[in-house]
């Protein structure tokens, strides 16, 4: 389906709707340090909390006060990875980024920054420094098989 837009300029421009409208538009969040990835990956295991249910999650772990936690929450939230909703005097974090789309997004950038873009360093470095146990040796090469059959169909 086609429509057409007349601008100031009596220029018709001529598209098509339904990609218009089935465009996601993408921006990229800002990365999350370390700290706010923990506090990220609790909204993510224990859905919608309140600061207080992530500060006792959290402070189980490592030492973190109210306060900082709250800090944290508030800066995933501004960055885009997170909502939040107020009922009376209590404020409830969800996540808005799903985890599988950080990872991706935060391996991008590492890849980029750390390696200009090419990937295969990176893997070599991780085969080569971390302990991956036979049973994990047999997931990357099926994994890899899979990769080659999808690219000789």
């Amino acid at each position: 389906m086609y429509a057409y837009i007349q601008e100031r300029t009596n220029v018709h421009m001529q598209f098509n709707l339904r990609s218009v409208l089935s465009w996601r538009f993408s921006v990229a969040r800002p990365a999350l340090s370390k700290s706010e990835m923990e506090v990220a990956r609790l909204l993510w295991e224990i859905g919608p909390a309140t600061v207080r249910e992530i500060h006792e999650r959290l402070s189980a772990d490592r030492d973190a006060t109210f306060a900082t936690v709250q800090t944290y929450l508030r800066r995933i939230e501004a960055k885009g990875y997170a909502t939040s909703t107020i009922q009376g005097r209590v404020r409830t974090y969800s996540a808005s980024a799903k985890p599988r789309t950080v990872i991706r997004d935060t391996v991008c950038d590492l890849v980029d920054r750390l390696f200009g873009g090419e990937s295969l360093p990176l893997v070599r470095h991780l085969l080569e420094q971390k302990n991956i146990d036979s049973e994990g040796l047999q997931e990357i090469r099926r994994l890899i098989e899979k990769m080659d059959e999808s690219r000789s169909k």
